[in-house]
């Protein structure tokens, strides 16, 4: 089955920013992890980064239209992208919303999140492990 995996805002550095916060490995890294964890729950994934919030939302409309279950990870824009909140809200299929450090433990400002309302649900603090638990929780969701 296929899945569309999104990645926002600043996630292709992941190998200069704090690795206090989010880990010491590379985006190029952290997608391998995510496919062979796909890979293995029997999923095709398509794993997708941009700093671009109109880009997202295309990508969104693309699975709203093709009834693709989404895991995003939407960086910054989880905290102020209506356009992005608007656009996950006409998905079909599931929508886990993820992210490597939890949100609730950093600045106040991190703590609101205009994506996890229109979310199925939302997987935060474990670093890469995050996206393993998205992909499990999505292939029970799916299954039911």
């Amino acid at each position: 089955m296929k899945i569309l995996i999104i990645n926002g805002p600043n996630l292709a550095r992941l190998d200069i920013r704090d690795s206090s916060i989010y880990g010491d490995f590379s985006y190029p890294q952290l997608v391998a992890f995510i496919q062979k964890s796909a890979k293995d729950l029997g999923f095709d994934a398509d794993v997708r980064q941009s700093d671009d919030e109109a880009e997202i939302i295309r990508w969104l409309h693309e699975a709203a239209d093709a009834h693709l279950p989404v895991i995003i990870n939407p960086a910054a824009f989880t905290h102020y992208s209506y356009a992005i909140r608007d656009a996950a809200d006409l998905l079909k299929a599931p929508l886990i919303e993820v992210h490597l450090s939890n949100p609730m433990a950093r600045e106040e400002f991190r703590h609101t999140s205009v994506i996890s309302g229109v979310s199925t649900g939302t997987i935060a603090g474990f670093g890469p492990n995050s996206y393993l638990l998205a992909l499990q929780a999505m292939k029970s969701l799916l299954q039911k």
